[in-house]
């Protein structure tokens, strides 16, 4: 059954937002290495063990806003015709994330934003 992997926050200001969370949850945020300006994110559950790890990007446009959930897929091919075809719409075709996988952005029925995405460590 596929779950929620990943979540990514878009931010105005990723490092006001990064002591926010930090703050707020104990979040360890940082910098990832690369020609990229993201953030990893690192969560724990209340009782300590590692939970779902997220990212923290810059808003790239007015639209982008509030938290994306991941969904993880074994085709995001496939995933992406099923979504269509329920009456979803992908609103950020597949591109790939170099040494993790692939990603797309769909909006449900409702226009909730939410993320597919498949582990491929030979991406690029």
């Amino acid at each position: 059954m596929a779950t929620i992997i990943h979540f990514d926050i878009s931010a105005e200001k990723p490092d006001r937002a990064k002591k926010f969370y930090e703050d707020l949850f104990g979040w360890k945020i940082e910098l990832m290495p690369g020609p990229l300006n993201y953030y990893s994110i690192e969560t724990k559950d209340l009782n300590g063990r590692k939970g779902i790890g997220g990212g923290m990007a810059k808003r790239e446009n007015a639209q982008q806003t509030g938290i994306v959930n991941f969904i993880g897929v074994g085709s995001i091919d496939k995933s992406a015709l099923s979504v269509e075809k329920l009456g979803g719409k992908i609103i950020q075709k597949k591109q790939a994330v170099p040494g993790y996988g692939y990603l797309a952005v769909c909006l449900d029925t409702e226009n909730n934003p939410f993320g597919l995405f498949q582990e491929d460590t030979n991406a690029k």
